[in-house]
Parts: structure tokens; sequence; C-alpha cells
């Protein structure tokens, strides 16, 4: 199997430096033209299947890649956006942004997903494809934190934990193989 993930493109909170986890924030200008940019990129890929977010960002940014390929699209809530709760439409400097991605330091929150619950969400979606597309090429488009335990389940965790280092940047690309 091969996996193909990339990050929505830009959305207005993303400008402002808000964090939106379950937000269901739609893209920007911007946001719709680096979606283009990465369907162009993706243009010599064969791809099987698409599996989305729900969230409305990556709908469009899947839609918009898929534009005259006719790929099957599957939304699945396991690689929705971690849930930011109480910290919903904050901006990064108005919480503990960097202990809130600690791996090492696994803080629980009033609402907010913990980072460790976020990770078996993912590491068991990743498992399902393998066992569902083992010989399949998929495109996740997905969000930022959850490009960071996709990251882990093929690289492993980084000892410095600074996991923020490995969250794609908006419609960034990248490829995993697994077997």
């Amino acid at each position: 199997m091969e996996i193909l993930l990339t990050r929505h493109g830009q959305t207005e909170w993303n400008v402002l430096g808000k964090v939106q986890g379950r937000a269901d924030i739609e893209l920007n200008k911007k946001g719709v033209e680096q979606a283009e940019e990465t369907s162009r990129a993706l243009e010599s890929e064969n791809i099987d299947l698409i599996i989305c977010s729900p969230l409305k960002r990556a709908k469009q940014t899947a839609d918009i890649i898929n534009k005259n390929r006719n790929i099957p699209i599957v939304y699945d809530e396991d690689i929705i956006e971690r849930d930011f709760g109480e910290f919903e439409g904050m901006r990064k400097e108005e919480f503990d942004f960097n202990g809130y991605w600690s791996y090492k330091q696994n803080y629980y929150y009033e609402k907010a997903e913990n980072i460790r619950n976020l990770f078996e969400r993912v590491y068991k979606f990743l498992n399902r494809l393998k066992e569902e597309y083992p010989d399949k090429s998929i495109l996740i488009v997905t969000h930022g934190g959850i490009s960071i335990p996709v990251n882990c389940y093929f690289n492993g965790i980084p000892e410095d934990d600074n996991l923020l280092k490995l969250a794609l940047k908006n419609c960034q690309v990248t490829k995993y193989g697994c077997k």
C-alpha cells in the first residue's frame, strides 16, 4: 500500500493563527489556489482511492484535487482534526500550544482531545487501511494535527518530543509506503 498524505488548503483561521480543530471552516482564496496547485502536482500519480476528513476545508481540497479524475472519495471520521475543545478558535499564544502537542507530557484537558488518544485513533485508522487496502494507492486529505501521528506511525516519535515540526503545511504532500 502507498499513502499520499496532504493537508487541506489555507483558511482564514490559518491566516489569523487561530487553532481550528472541529470548527468547520472553508478554504479561503489562497487555499483554493493551493489545492489547485496540489491537483496539478498529483496529476501523474496513480491514485485508487481518496480518504478524506468530513470537515469542509478537507472536503473542498479533495474535490479540487479530484476534479476531472473521478477517483472514489470516502469520508472518514477517524481523520477529522484533533478536538481542540476549550482552546478552539484561540490563538496559539493564548495557551500552552507546545505543551498541548507534547507526547511525553501527555496532558489531559476538560474538553480537548488528549494527545495519546489522538495517536491511538490515527494508528487504528492506518492499521485498518493496511488490512482493507493492501495493494492500493490512497490519497488521504486531512489536517495538520493528523499529519503528526501519521508521520510518527511510519517514522517513530522524535526523541526531542517536538511534534509540531512534523505537521504538514497547507496542501503539502508527503508519501509513505506500507507493507
